[in-house]
C-alpha cells in the first residue's frame, strides 16, 4: 500500500529539527527578517518638543491678538532661545519648541505685515505642539518579538536610533539537482535545461530561509557523494531532485539506500516518489526529479515548516468552487493547478503531467483533490493551498 501525503508530511518533519540561534545585522539587511527578542526604545520619541505644523511659536493666553515676531525658528540642530510672552516666534514643522511657547498656530490661520503677526483666533495649550515623549517613552517595546519586518517597522528602529537588530537565524537549506540530462546550454536531444536548480533557490529564499550550497550532478555516484558531503557539512537541511525513481541510473538512492534512506511512492499526483534520510545529523529530504513535482513536493512537504520557523504566515488554504468539471486518478491525491476566479471559484488551468511547467507558471492555486474522488462536477467545493 502507498503511503499518504500526510503521513509523508509528518515522517518529513520530525527528522527535521531547526536552530534556534540568533543573529544581529545591520537595519540594511534586515527587511523580512524576524525578531528574535522584543525591541525596547533607548529614547524617548520624539526626541523633543517640536512644532507639528508651519506657523507660529505662541504663549496660548495671548491670543487672539497681534504679535511682534521676535525670532525664527527652522528645523535645524540647535536649541532656540526661550519665548517671552507677548511675542511669536515663526517656527517650522519639527523644529524645537522654544520654552514658554505652550502652542503653535498654522501660518494659514494667521496674517502677517513685516515683523508683526495677527492671530484672530484663540488657541489652546499643547496645539499642534509634539511633546517629546508623546509617541513612546524610553523603555517602551518598539517592536514584540517574532515580528515579521517590514519597512514600517524598520521605520520606527531607525527613529529610535538603532542601527541593528537581533532577528532569527536563517535555516541553511543545500540544493543537490541531479541528472546527466541538466545542463546549462541544450546543444544536443536528450538535454534539459535545469528549471529545478533555479526554483528551488528561488523556494529555499522566499519562505525565509538561505542557500548555503547549491550543486548540479549527473548520475555519477563518486560526484553525488561529493556533492553530499560538501551540502551536509554546511547546511541545516539539504534537498535533492530526482534520481529517487524505480528505475536504472538513480543517483540518489544508489548514495543514499546504504546510509539508511526510506525511499518510498506516494498516493499522489504529481510528486509520487519521495524519499527521507538523515546523514551525519543532517535531514536529507529527496524529491522527485520532473521540475512540477519538485515545485509542488516542496510546497507540500517543506514550506510549511521552513515558513514557521522564519516566523513567516501559512500558505492561505481556502474552499473555492470549481467553475468547470474535473476528473481525478482513483487513489491518487492529486494537487490540480488552478487560477481564482474572484474571491470564491478556482479555475483548473493545466493536467495532472508533472512535466507542465507553463501551467504551473499559469497558476496561483493547488485544487486539492482527495484520492478517493475520481470526478467532481461544475460548483463542486474544493481545498485550495495558494502557491
Amino acid at each position: 500500500m502507498k503511503g499518504t501525503v500526510d503521513e509523508h508530511a509528518d515522517l518529513v518533519r520530525s527528522l527535521i529539527t531547526l536552530p534556534t540561534t540568533t543573529e544581529t545585522i545591520p537595519l540594511a539587511d534586515a527587511l523580512g527578517r524576524v525578531t528574535a527578542a522584543a525591541v525596547l526604545s533607548p529614547v524617548d520619541l520624539p526626541l523633543y518638543r517640536n512644532s507639528q505644523m508651519d506657523g507660529y511659536a505662541v504663549y496660548a493666553a495671548d491670543l487672539p491678538g497681534t504679535l511682534p515676531v521676535a525670532a525664527e525658528i527652522p528645523a535645524r540642530p540647535g536649541e532656540p532661545a526661550a519665548l517671552t510672552p507677548g511675542t511669536a516666534a515663526k517656527i517650522m514643522t519639527g523644529a524645537p519648541m522654544p520654552d514658554g511657547a505652550d502652542a503653535v498656530v498654522p501660518v494659514e490661520d494667521s496674517t502677517r505685515h513685516g515683523d508683526i503677526v495677527t492671530i484672530p483666533k484663540p488657541s489652546t495649550p499643547g496645539a499642534f505642539v509634539r511633546e517629546r515623549g508623546s509617541d513612546l517613552r524610553r523603555g517602551d517595546e518598539l517592536l514584540p518579538a517574532g515580528r515579521l519586518l517590514a519597512p514600517r517597522h524598520l521605520a520606527v528602529l531607525a527613529a529610535a536610533g538603532l542601527a541593528t537588530v537581533e532577528v532569527r537565524s536563517r535555516v541553511r537549506v543545500g540544493i543537490i539537482t541531479t541528472g546527466a540530462e541538466l545542463v546549462a546550454e541544450v546543444t544536443r536531444v536528450g538535454e534539459i535545461f535545469d528549471a529545478n536548480a533555479v526554483a528551488l533557490v528561488a523556494a529555499v529564499t522566499a519562505v525565509g530561509a538561505t542557500v548555503s550550497l547549491g550543486a548540479r550532478v549527473s548520475d555519477d555516484a563518486e560526484a553525488m557523494s561529493a556533492a553530499l558531503d560538501a551540502a551536509i557539512a554546511v547546511s541545516d537541511v539539504v534537498i535533492t531532485s530526482g534520481g529517487i525513481s524505480m528505475g536504472d541510473y538513480e543517483v540518489v538512492r544508489e548514495v543514499l539506500e546504504p546510509l539508511g534512506a526510506s525511499v518510498t511512492t506516494l498516493a499522489m499526483q504529481p510528486g509520487g516518489p519521495q524519499a527521507t534520510a538523515v546523514v551525519r545529523g543532517v535531514p536529507v529530504i529527496c524529491l522527485p526529479g520532473n521540475p512540477v513535482s519538485t515545485q509542488l513536493s516542496f510546497e507540500i512537504f517543506l514550506a510549511p515548516i521552513l515558513r514557521e520557523h522564519a516566523g513567516l504566515p501559512a500558505a492561505v488554504r481556502q474552499t473555492r468552487t470549481l467553475v468547470a468539471a474535473v476528473k481525478s486518478v482513483d487513489g491518487k491525491r492529486q494537487f490540480l493547478r488552478g487560477r481564482a476566479v474572484g474571491d470564491a471559484e478556482v479555475q483548473v488551468v493545466s493536467g495532472a503531467s508533472s512535466h507542465l511547467v507553463a501551467g504551473l507558471a499559469a497558476s496561483d492555486l493547488l485544487v486539492d483533490i482527495p484520492a478517493e474522488i475520481t470526478a467532481l462536477t461544475k460548483g463542486t467545493t474544493v481545498e485550495t493551498w495558494a502557491l
